[in-house]
């Protein structure tokens, strides 16, 4: 099982990245993986794993950006955000 949050590391580390996701979600999987193999950095939370204040902070956090609440929802920079397994639009965003 993933752990509910933490930090992975990669040569394309220019943007501030936090990605949301859901631990079961196959979305989710996959833009993680996404992001891994393009060598994004990027620090994530599985929001199903949290418990208590930290799942309402994470809720709270993502319903910013995304009042939907639906994932994988991606904030790059505290400024844009890209919703839904969108590799070409995460290209765009991070310029890769």
């Amino acid at each position: 099982m993933p752990t509910a949050t933490g930090s992975v590391s990669g040569p394309h580390s220019g943007h501030r990245n936090v990605f949301y996701g859901l631990s079961t979600c196959v979305w989710c999987k996959r833009t993680r993986q996404f992001l891994e193999e393009q060598g994004v950095a990027f620090d994530f939370v599985y929001v199903d794993l949290l418990v208590g204040g930290e799942r309402e902070e994470a809720m709270a956090q993502v319903r910013q950006w995304n009042p939907a609440l639906s994932f994988p929802t991606l904030v790059v920079d505290d400024a844009q955000c890209v919703v839904g397994a969108k590799p070409d639009q995460i290209r765009e965003v991070l310029g890769l």
